[in-house]
């Protein structure tokens, strides 16, 4: 293998230095050591670029060959035994959803995942220009062994190659870089505000006003569950080698059916919130313009529909993106009207992102609702009541809507450099949200009272500055979410397309599905745009079964035998108790609703 690589590696070079003296003497003109030592950090480059391309191809096809679906399954097969593999052991191929994992890491990135690959893109089309009749003549040439074996067998062969007949010093840093995925503990803590942070802060303080004083304890108490059932989850992954999401823990506890159903509460919950995400950023911008209205074929729109609509449309263009990482691809591309529309798009919302994330955009709307109260003479009052009974429910509702991001918590421990560190984690991210929660219910509450709206930004006087602050903070911040929060949804709908027609797994057939997805949360926004009920009804029915009920369910079913009685018996607890209050405030909740729509 030495020897071919040799004779590959001089045959390479050989080639460089004639692409060297075509691009003219001034190129040429340098002293042998450095030359040399250029031709190998440009063969080094070419090969991972190579390898890059290849993978970029790998990506877009994946779930839509069967070559993919036999990888996966062998790979599926090859996991030592465990409760995941064998209860899954009579199926063909990894059970749906597949692409899980990969789609739910870009909600937790703790950078956009748009950032590196726009780099990246830069320097694969710096490269392409420069070796475009290099790859080509090149590119016929293939090793068939692993990647990883390739790569450094190659870069050893030219490091004997040069010491052995150029005498020239190689350093020790020259490797094929290698992604570090790996995330530090405050990364993690920050990745866990991100996800818990989203809407529900808005409407905390109408949720005080629902349920009454006494209900911030309940709003501790879920804290409190909700963090011990955030370390069930990880117990659950220590105890089942070969796991590393959710869905992966409800086939390890109850097989390929708890897989599945588990499934699709998870992404009810995300459509849900895309849902959440619309209205939200149609009511904060027809609060900034209410006297908004269009008439268009005999249709006519109010504010909140006109703003629904339009952000609707802002969004489009990053969900037509199968994967926000293209954007490598679009760059070098051929620059279509299309592509160019749809990078300026994803670049836009990316540039947000950085200015709109989660914990920034949480601790921003606060200061400005606190400079409101404080500094524009709103004032703070003490009123309301100690407990509303009738109006629990609803408030109930709303903050298990601010604890339901268990979704991702196994990615978060999966991705963690030291994984034993995930209970501060945990402890950090959701204290950090609890008190924050508190905070702002009661500043909200004490500034605007029974007059509190669904979202404590319809209240802000619209003459400050530090309130148009926290409107258009509340527009942009859930406009960044939006895609990455439904690209879960779009791709475990398209890996239910049939793999035989290459018509179903066609980029037109991909953008058409992915457009309707959009449209049905905006339909679905325009029908019910009610954003406290909403809330209430997705904490009381889906964050309630994926928060509470079943980490406790899994945890139980894959630590049978092993539990002792008190910990089953806080486990029953808490099943218990997620059941009352899903009950009591899914019926509360589609009650409003079925009344405020009619």
């Amino acid at each position: 293998m030495s020897r071919w690589c040799s004779k590959a590696t001089c045959a390479t070079f050989s080639f460089l230095e004639e692409d060297l003296h075509l691009l003219g003497g001034s190129a040429y003109n340098i002293d042998k050591e450095k030359h040399h030592s250029l031709l190998l950090r440009l063969f080094v480059g070419f090969r991972y670029k190579k390898k890059m391309k290849q993978e970029e191809q790998e990506r877009e096809d994946l779930y839509h060959t069967d070559d993919d679906e036999d990888e996966e399954s062998q790979a599926y097969s090859s996991v030592p035994s465990t409760p995941l593999s064998r209860n899954d052991s009579n199926n063909d191929a990894v059970p749906w959803p597949r692409s899980y994992r990969q789609s739910m890491d870009l909600l937790t990135g703790v950078t956009p995942p748009i950032s590196t690959n726009l780099v990246s893109s830069f320097r694969k089309r710096r490269q392409s220009s420069a070796f475009g009749s290099f790859a080509s003549s090149s590119s016929k040439q293939s090793l068939l062994i692993d990647k990883d074996e390739t790569q450094n067998s190659i870069v050893t062969a030219i490091k004997s190659f040069i010491d052995s007949h150029l005498k020239l010093s190689v350093p020790d840093d020259l490797s094929i870089p290698q992604e570090n995925r790996k995330c530090t503990i405050s990364q993690s803590v920050i990745n866990g505000v991100n996800v818990l942070c989203g809407g529900a802060l808005l409407t905390m303080p109408y949720a005080l006003k629902e349920g009454g004083w006494l209900g911030l304890l309940i709003l501790f108490s879920f804290g409190v569950i909700t963090l011990y059932t955030g370390i069930l989850l990880k117990r659950c992954l220590e105890n089942s080698p070969g796991i590393h999401t959710y869905p992966d823990i409800g086939q390890a506890a109850f097989g390929t059916t708890g897989r599945i159903l588990l499934s699709i509460f998870l992404y009810m919950d995300l459509y849900a919130t895309c849902v959440e995400y619309i209205i939200m950023m149609s009511d904060n911008m027809s609060g900034m313009f209410p006297n908004t209205s269009l008439y268009i074929a005999g249709i006519s729109l109010n504010s909140n529909q006109v703003f629904a609509v339009t952000t609707t449309l802002i969004v489009l263009p990053t969900v037509w993106l199968r994967d926000l990482s293209l954007l490598s691809y679009i760059s070098g591309s051929s620059p279509k009207l299309f592509d160019l529309f749809c990078l300026l798009s994803v670049t836009f919302h990316s540039f947000f992102f950085l200015i709109a994330g989660g914990v920034f955009s949480s601790i921003l709307l606060a200061l400005c609702l606190f400079w409101v109260g404080s500094v524009g003479g709103v004032g703070f009052q003490l009123q309301g009541q100690v407990l509303d009974l009738t109006n629990l429910p609803v408030a109930i509702g709303i903050y298990g809507f601010g604890f339901g991001g268990h979704a991702v918590l196994p990615n978060i421990y999966s991705s963690m450099k030291e994984p034993s560190k995930f209970p501060l984690v945990l402890l950090m991210s959701f204290g950090f949200c609890t008190l924050f929660y508190i905070a702002i219910s009661v500043c909200g509450y004490t500034m605007f009272g029974e007059a509190i709206q669904s979202q404590f930004t319809l209240n802000m006087p619209q003459h400050f500055t530090s309130s148009k602050i926290a409107v258009w903070t509340a527009v942009i911040t859930p406009m960044t979410k939006y895609p990455l929060t439904l690209t879960p949804v779009l791709l475990s709908l398209e890996e239910l397309l049939p793999s035989s027609s290459r018509k179903m797994r066609s980029k037109g057939v991909s953008m058409l599905i992915r457009t309707i997805l959009v449209l049905s949360t905006l339909v679905v926004a325009l029908t019910v745009p009610f954003f406290a009920t909403v809330a209430a009804l997705i904490g009381s029915f889906v964050a309630m079964l994926i928060a509470v009920i079943f980490p406790c369910l899994c945890y139980l079913k894959i630590m049978k035998g092993r539990l002792t009685n008190f910990h089953m018996a806080i486990c029953v607890l808490i099943i218990i108790v997620g059941v009352v209050s899903g009950v009591c405030g899914t019926y509360s909740a589609i009650v409003r609703l079925i009344g405020e729509m009619t």
